[in-house]
């Protein structure tokens, strides 16, 4: 399997969808669905690069949602932020207007805010398969990060349907995700 074609075969594919608009519109449903009842009170995130799924429209309404119960519940979203030596992510609050700065990548990132810790990461899909494995960029960041954090958030892969390779051979160092949704539903676990 080429990869790195696939991944440029991908991007194309989902920087191009026809129904883009109803295929977002959709998975900010199934993913506010998902979240609710769910215990987590901080979640990493990601700023969408390349034609992903943008999560933050979601992630604000959950945010706000827990300030509006009738016991007020501080939920806290995080933004990646590189962590050049280790080739890593760490998760940093992040709010609309928060102070913003690229990173080495050209990525906005959240300038000088605090450090959380998420007990729930949405993980951007290029593309996915059966057992929870993604295919992402090929950087490792996301697979550095979880072979090192403890205790493990749990994982959710975010991405589109036509992002589903039914033949996909992770490698030994790929690290599966606890749930993939894709803007038909949850499509991991089955």
């Amino acid at each position: 399997m080429d990869k790195t074609a696939l991944r440029r075969a991908l991007v194309a594919q989902r920087l191009n969808l026809p129904d883009r608009a109803e295929r977002v519109r959709a998975l900010q449903q199934v993913l506010r669905i998902w979240l609710l009842g769910r215990p987590d009170t901080v979640i990493g995130a990601y700023w969408p690069i390349k034609g992903e799924f943008d999560p933050l429209p979601a992630l604000h309404r959950w945010k706000e949602d827990g300030e509006l119960q009738s016991q007020p519940v501080r939920r806290r979203i995080g933004l990646p932020v590189i962590d050049k030596t280790h080739k890593t992510l760490s998760f940093h609050a992040w709010y609309p207007g928060c102070p913003m700065e690229q990173d080495a990548y050209g990525i906005p990132k959240p300038k000088d805010t605090e450090l959380i810790v998420p007990t729930l990461l949405l993980v951007p899909c290029v593309g996915y398969g059966p057992g929870g494995y993604r295919l992402g960029y090929g950087g490792g960041f996301y697979d550095r990060t979880l072979a090192a954090l403890q205790p493990r958030p749990t994982t959710v892969g975010l991405g589109f349907a036509p992002g589903f390779i039914d033949d996909f051979e992770p490698e030994p160092h790929d690290q599966p995700l606890d749930a993939i949704l894709n803007e038909h539903g949850v499509v991991w676990p089955v």
